[in-house]
């Protein structure tokens, strides 16, 4: 039986640009997300949040019938412990803004996991955590913020499908601003390129 791709799901094209370029992967579809394709990989781009990534791990896992599939890019650290440039595996998902209707507590979803990594538990919600009282408040859940990654794990074990997720930190205490992640995507995501390409994807 033939073997489908390794997909590999960004929210954003900045972040994917280093992907794309240095794994030479040549655009083949372009609605309903953009998708590029080469050496047993297929690159979607989501979009931001929570809706998006999740039709973009439903479509990938119906259209392009992937073997395994792993979420990539952008993160803040909501505390001191981790540095931007950092890169880290997650081992679980939560959603501070989704708790459960019996226990009240945030929900968590849990994507599979690849030994000798660096481990990192990440919260997802539907917007960006900026403030130092924001990062604050999420630091007894998580180590991690970002806006995907639980929707994008709770899709993939929906339809049965290996997934994987692994984040580098662009922002931290101290960064107040949109354009504190936009700097932080652009100057870390080639050694963050670097990091899959020699770790990562050989283990896949």
């Amino acid at each position: 039986m033939r073997r489908g791709p390794v997909a590999l799901l960004f929210a954003t094209l900045p972040e994917a640009e280093p992907f794309i370029k240095g794994l030479k992967l040549k655009r083949t579809v372009s609605a309903p997300f953009p998708v590029y394709k080469g050496r047993g990989l297929a690159l979607v781009l989501s979009g931001i949040g929570k809706a998006d990534a999740a039709m973009a791990a439903a479509w990938t896992c119906e259209r392009l019938s992937p073997r395994v599939l792993v979420n990539l890019g952008a993160a803040g650290a909501v505390g001191k412990k981790l540095d931007p440039g950092d890169c880290l595996q997650i081992s679980r998902a939560v959603e501070p803004d989704r708790p459960g209707l019996r226990t009240g507590a945030p929900r968590e979803h849990f994507p599979e996991a690849l030994k000798g990594f660096r481990n990192a538990v990440i919260a997802t919600q539907d917007r960006p955590i900026l403030s130092a009282a924001d990062r604050r408040r999420l630091l007894r859940l998580a180590d991690l913020a970002d806006m995907e990654t639980s929707a994008f794990i709770q899709a993939c074990r929906r339809f049965g499908r290996s997934c994987f997720a692994f984040k580098f930190v662009t922002d931290a205490p101290g960064h107040s601003s949109g354009e504190d992640i936009v700097r932080g995507i652009r100057k870390h995501r080639d050694s963050f390129f670097s990091f899959f390409l020699s770790a990562v994807l050989p283990s896949l």
